[in-house]
């Protein structure tokens, strides 16, 4: 009996010792309710300013076309929350403890209890936040997509151009191939076809990579290594060519399967010194070169497997003209004319599409005068470039709007490949090639739209960004050959 007493005691003892804490624990909620709304309200002015800091950073962020995190977008909008209605919560219970009270004599304990308590748990919540709001970084740059721009229309239609592709695609599902090529005149279409190869073989997944870059005659190792790092989303640090070529090799072999397309190689290009690795070295990299010479993919660059392509069947070539200049071309008085001026084309896809689109919607006389100029003798001397596509784009040349035009289409020839707009603009202006403009600002709106006409006729392309302009190899090596002729461009 005595143990039983005893235990019973302590039970007791235990139960009122918990009770009283209980109650004394919540009669300092009352008792210091206005320290913990300071206090809550001191915090919740920190927490202002960290959710400052982090969003003048995101907003510099997107100024710079950088993507937020998702956990810095989250915390912000818990840090609102909390700001704004959590205060707000917290000033409401506040004025009811201040109100509510008898007659104003008797504070109202049960208000005050709940303000503090809640108080106490929101200083909880904003201590947490603070401590998640150390970001060291709010954002990362998205890897930009490799500009492809392929009219799939034009491709659809080629048939030729179909038995080709399903080989070069069955090649590159070969895992014993890391080299393919593909060769061909200027202006055949072999950019056109890669840009079709690239798109099915990312719509595939086959490669968890794709990148290409444009090397030309005059390469320049710099050049198309920033070409293949912009896309892969690579900043380098490194200044020597050694250095970025070392940067560039351990990016890409971070990829299981990356697809490197090298597209217009004119000689041998060291693979090495541009930091592309392939062979024993990667043999998850593939990689599918194009250029006007056989023997440049299968000596210099060894390429296993080679593909020909050829100029284009005369049906497909008069359906693709039809196509671009309209229907108008089968009326009873312009057919004669209209298939005496595709064939002038030789069958070369570029000069179908320069050609065709200057006569679209002209009339008859207008033809004529084409027909008759593209039947004198072509004043082409490159070898390289055939006699049809060169009258062709150099009729196109003669039919532009003004001065201006044939002036700037020449001016981009001379500035070789992926010209900068402002580069542009600066030659222009430092040449004087525009008349009735006083301010830059006037210039440059000259400019865009001289550009602009010149990309509807086909003579200039879009660079690989919106901030340059291109042009075709082919109708480069027209309009350097104009240019030469020209010295009234030289002379300004």
């Amino acid at each position: 009996m005595e143990v039983i007493t005893g235990t019973g005691g302590n039970l007791v003892t235990g139960v009122v010792g918990y009770v009283f804490q209980k109650i004394k624990r919540n009669f300092s909620y009352v008792c210091r309710y206005r320290r913990m709304v300071s206090g809550f309200e001191k915090k919740v002015e920190t927490l202002k300013d960290k959710r400052d800091r982090v969003l003048l950073d995101v907003d510099a962020a997107r100024k710079n076309d950088e993507t937020i995190y998702p956990e810095v977008n989250t915390w912000l909008a818990k840090a609102d929350k909390m700001i704004d209605s959590e205060l707000k919560e917290v000033k409401g219970l506040e004025d009811e403890a201040k109100n509510k009270c008898f007659i104003g004599l008797c504070p109202d304990f049960k208000a005050r209890y709940q303000l503090s308590k809640k108080a106490e748990e929101d200083a909880g919540a904003v201590d947490e936040l603070l401590q998640q709001g150390g970001f060291d970084k709010v954002s990362y740059r998205d890897v930009p997509q490799p500009v492809v721009v392929v009219p799939p229309k034009d491709f659809d239609d080629f048939d030729s151009r179909k038995l080709v592709f399903n080989k070069i695609m069955e090649a590159v599902k070969d895992p014993n191939l890391n080299i393919i090529g593909v060769y061909g005149m200027p202006g055949v279409g072999k950019t056109t076809l890669v840009k079709e190869v690239i798109r099915q073989v990312k719509e595939d997944k086959l490669f968890d990579s794709v990148v290409m870059a444009v090397v030309t005659h005059t390469p320049e190792i710099k050049k198309i290594q920033d070409q293949i790092a912009d896309t892969l989303g690579l900043t380098f640090m490194e200044q020597s060519l050694s250095g970025r070529a070392s940067r560039l090799c351990q990016r890409l072999k971070k990829e299981k399967k990356i697809f490197v397309v090298l597209d217009d190689i004119w000689a041998k290009l060291d693979l090495i010194e541009v930091g592309i690795p392939f062979g024993d070295e990667h043999q998850g990299c593939t990689m599918l070169l194009t250029s006007r010479d056989l023997n440049v993919l299968s000596k210099d660059m060894d390429a296993k497997m080679r593909y020909s392509i050829g100029v284009l069947e005369y049906e497909e070539a008069w359906d693709f003209f039809k196509k671009i200049a309209g229907d108008g071309v089968e009326s009873s008085d312009l057919l004669p004319i209209a298939t005496e001026v595709a064939k002038k084309c030789g069958g070369l896809p570029i000069a179908i599409r320069t050609l065709a689109t200057s006569l679209r919607n002209e009339p008859p006389f207008i033809w004529e005068d084409a027909l008759r100029q593209l039947n004198r003798p072509s004043s082409s001397n490159f070898i390289e470039v055939s006699a049809a596509a060169y009258s062709s784009i150099e009729w196109s040349y003669d039919s532009l709007r003004s001065e201006e035009h044939k002036q700037i289409f020449l001016l981009c020839s001379l500035m070789g490949h992926n010209v900068s707009f402002e580069g542009l603009l600066v030659c222009a202006m430092g040449l004087g090639l525009f008349h009735g403009v006083n301010t830059v600002e006037e210039t440059r709106n000259r400019l865009l739209t001289v550009v602009t006409h010149l990309k509807a006729s086909c003579l200039l392309l879009d660079g690989y960004n919106n901030l340059h302009v291109d042009m075709h190899d082919l109708i480069c090596d027209v309009a350097m050959s104009i240019a030469a002729n020209h010295v009234f461009v030289l002379r300004h």
